[in-house]
C-alpha cells in the first residue's frame, strides 16, 4: 500500500523518528482541499500516544478538508542546514500517513493537555487547565498513523554511524549493548 523508500540507506530508525516526532514543535498538514486541490498547512502538534494530537478553528478550509476526506499527511522537518559548497542540505524528516478525526472525552482532555505540556509546560498547572477548560471555540484532532518514515542525508548517516562507532566501548560498558 505504502511506497518502500528508495535510498533505504538514509532510512531513519522508529527510535530516531519518535525522537523527531517528540523534538519538532510544527509540521505541514497536507489533505485534499476544495476542487480537490491539494491543501497544506503548516501547524503545531504534540506527538503522543503513537498519533499525531493538533487543534483546528471548529470552522474553516482545514477542517472542512478533514472532514470530507480524512486521509492525510504530515511531514516534519528536524534538520535543514544548507551546504553550499556541496549544491545541498543536510536534512532529516519525518513523513506520517494516516486517518484525522475529532477527538472526543477523556482523550480530547488528554490530548489538549499534552499540547500544552508541549508548548507551556513552565506555566502553573491551574493555569494550564484553567486555559483547557476554557477552550470552547476549538476541536482537538488526531492522525491514527498508518504509515511513517523518516530520511536523513547520506552525511548525517555518516556522522551518526561515526558518533556510535567512537562511543560504541562507553555504551557497552553503561548499557551492556548499543541498541
Amino acid at each position: 500500500m505504502f511506497r518502500e523508500m528508495r535510498r533505504n540507506k538514509q532510512f531513519l530508525s522508529e527510535r530516531n523518528i519518535n525522537l523527531v516526532m517528540h523534538r519538532c514543535t510544527h509540521g505541514v498538514l497536507a489533505c485534499l482541499g476544495d476542487d480537490d486541490y491539494p491543501y497544506a498547512v503548516p501547524l503545531n502538534y504534540v506527538y503522543h500516544n503513537k498519533k499525531i494530537y493538533f487543534h483546528s478553528a471548529k470552522a474553516g478550509h482545514k477542517i472542512d478538508a478533514i472532514l470530507k476526506h480524512v486521509k492525510v499527511s504530515f511531514a516534519v522537518i528536524d534538520e535543514d542546514t544548507i551546504v553550499s559548497k556541496e549544491y545541498t542540505s543536510y536534512f532529516r524528516s519525518v513523513i506520517a500517513f494516516g486517518k484525522a478525526r475529532l477527538v472526543e472525552g477523556e482523550e480530547w482532555f488528554e490530548a489538549f493537555y499534552a499540547l500544552v505540556e508541549k508548548y507551556a509546560s513552565d506555566r502553573p498547572e491551574d493555569e494550564k487547565h484553567r486555559e483547557i477548560s476554557g477552550c470552547t471555540q476549538s476541536h482537538i484532532l488526531a492522525i491514527d498513523i498508518e504509515h511513517m518514515t523518516g530520511k536523513e542525508a547520506r552525511e548525517l548517516v555518516k556522522v551518526r554511524e561515526r558518533l556510535l562507532k567512537e562511543h560504541e566501548s562507553e555504551v557497552i560498558s553503561e548499557y551492556g549493548h548499543t541498541d
